[in-house]
């Protein structure tokens, strides 16, 4: 069975579908050595796979240049082949041109329906168009959860036995650590008081404000927390700002950027809670990242994330400022409250893994190929 998998997130600094890809592939590989990463330039990031380099005929590689690629791709695959029994395609919105292997795509959310207003129109469009058009000519889609299906079965039309939920995980690195590697994260960036911890990119979703709003109600009731925000600018983030200049908490919520992965374990240890009130995600790995962390996790009650959380965090309305400031300060003056949280978290991490995630798809890739 050889297994094409479209790779070139893996060129990016690496996020949520990077992730994935980058663990999918790692994982996958070390019981089947007949994958290939197909790619518009070689990356060593994952060595010892196999790989096939298209070159993108658009030099400068830019958001407009990425989906040219994926469209050349696709021309490419119909024309050339490449001996491959199935391709894996692990965006949402590919082009849907009909290539010779058997097809797998991912799909993660269904956030353009859900919120339009956080994208532009040519977005939304290409959202609308490509993806119902892939998932149409897909041979088995899977979904991240199962709120994700729920969307594609309700929005698409596609029928029930075509999608395959399989849940993602986070990396080994996100455990437990001792004192020593929390003290060596916090010098790195400069934190040297106890804080509250969101983790994301900075975009209308994440829902942000709310959360600023939240803090500034518990900061005057005397938490002495600051809260830090670990995450890169992605669009519309300007209220972010504009709500710390009005609430005048700029000494109070530190902006860290973009944290690579070996740093992120370190900062969730410190972190005395970890709140994440996004307002839809597809799965949501940062509070799995915590929960495994063994940082006490709040998040919002919707879309996937009560899938990922269960009854090991607290779950909130992500649209009431005031109960996410209830419950922050609850967890944060209850210490034994926290130390349960973090049970209980650490618990429920163990349900989730690459290893076992990688063995589910391997079963689809089969499934597919009638074996």
């Amino acid at each position: 069975m050889k297994i094409g998998i479209i790779a070139d997130r893996l060129n990016r600094p690496l996020t949520g579908i990077g992730n994935y890809i980058y663990n999918l592939i790692t994982e996958i590989s070390i019981s089947n050595k007949n994958i290939y990463i197909i790619n518009y330039e070689e990356n060593k990031i994952v060595p010892n796979v196999n790989k096939i380099t298209i070159k993108n005929p658009v030099s400068r590689i830019s958001n407009k240049s990425f989906y040219f690629w994926h469209l050349y791709l696709n021309y490419y695959l119909k024309k050339t082949n490449l001996d491959l029994d199935i391709i894996h395609s692990p965006e949402n919105a590919t082009p849907f041109t009909t290539i010779r292997s058997k097809k797998v795509i991912t799909v993660y959310d269904d956030i353009p329906f859900h919120f339009p207003e956080y994208f532009t129109k040519s977005t939304r469009y290409r959202h609308e168009l490509l993806l119902q058009k892939t998932l149409n000519s897909s041979d088995k889609i899977i979904s991240i959860s199962e709120n994700t299906k729920r969307d594609v079965i309700n929005h698409f039309k596609i029928p029930e036995d075509k999608i395959k939920v399989i849940p993602l995980a986070a990396n080994e690195n996100f455990k437990k650590v001792d004192e020593n590697e929390t003290s060596k994260i916090k010098s790195k960036y400069n934190i040297n008081f106890p804080f509250i911890l969101y983790v994301g990119t900075l975009e209308p979703r994440k829902n942000i404000p709310s959360l600023l709003n939240a803090f500034y109600i518990i900061k005057k009731q005397g938490i002495p927390h600051k809260l830090v925000i670990a995450g890169g600018k992605g669009w519309k983030y300007k209220e972010i700002f504009e709500t710390i200049d009005k609430l005048n908490l700029q000494n109070d919520v530190i902006f860290t950027g973009y944290v690579p992965d070996e740093d992120l374990p370190g900062l969730y240890n410190a972190a005395d809670l970890f709140v994440y009130p996004s307002l839809y995600e597809g799965f949501g790995l940062p509070p799995l990242e915590a929960m495994q962390c063994g940082t006490p996790v709040i998040t919002s009650n919707t879309s996937s994330l009560p899938e990922v959380v269960g009854d090991a965090g607290i779950m909130i309305n992500p649209y009431d400022v005031d109960e996410l400031a209830n419950k922050m300060y609850e967890v944060l003056t209850n210490e034994k409250l926290r130390k349960e949280m973090s049970k209980k978290g650490l618990e429920r991490a163990k349900l989730f893994s690459w290893k076992k995630c990688a063995e589910e798809h391997l079963k689809v890739y089969e499934e597919v190929l009638g074996r």
